[in-house]
């Protein structure tokens, strides 16, 4: 189950497309200055100021990823070619805390891809506080879009396995591809 206006896309991608996609991120630096480890794309995001300013612009998508932007462009899942990809990289026990992705900062839509371990990810209604899990696969798309994207928080808890289907599942290494379209404060 998800919220209203989102949409979950299992297996977006062939798993070669995953090991190559794992493969190229791995090649390239990581930043250290969270909990994990993240690499930005496009537009570098200031988390402690919670925004994107024009001198945060790192140069155009290199084509590994621009390849997927334009693939999600011209599927229209977004109205404009996301110019802003964060990679993050957790580890058994690591999550990230239920947020809203920056309102002002970012366009209508969210998009993520999951790559390695499944896990489970919280989505809980900022009015009525309903929640819903869902599972992420390796190789699926979440997008986030209206109402999912502004009126539900989304978050992933920090422990080291997940109850999928009745079933504990063991973590292990996941990285997720967010994309976005950048909007600057005019």
């Amino acid at each position: 189950m998800l919220p209203a206006c989102a949409q979950y896309l299992p297996s977006y991608i062939s798993q070669p497309d995953e090991i190559a996609l794992l493969s190229k991120i791995d090649e390239l630096p990581w930043l250290g200055d969270l909990k994990r480890r993240v690499q930005h794309y496009g537009y570098r995001y200031d988390y402690k100021a919670r925004r994107v300013t024009d001198d945060a612009y790192l140069g155009p998508l290199p084509s590994w990823l621009d390849d997927l932007s334009i693939r999600l462009w011209e599927a229209e899942i977004f109205d404009a070619k996301p110019d802003q990809v964060i990679i993050n990289e957790y580890l058994p026990g690591q999550g990230i805390a239920a947020h809203v992705d920056c309102e002002p900062c970012f366009g209508d839509t969210i998009a993520s891809l999951s790559l390695g371990s499944p896990c489970e990810m919280n989505f809980v209604n900022v009015n009525s506080k309903e929640a819903i899990s869902r599972c992420l696969e390796p190789r699926s798309l979440l997008v986030l879009q209206d109402e999912a994207r502004f009126g539900w928080t989304h978050g992933i808890p920090a422990r080291k396995s997940d109850v999928i289907e009745g079933v504990r599942v063991t973590r292990s290494r996941r990285v997720s591809l967010t994309l976005r379209t950048v909007v600057l404060a005019g």
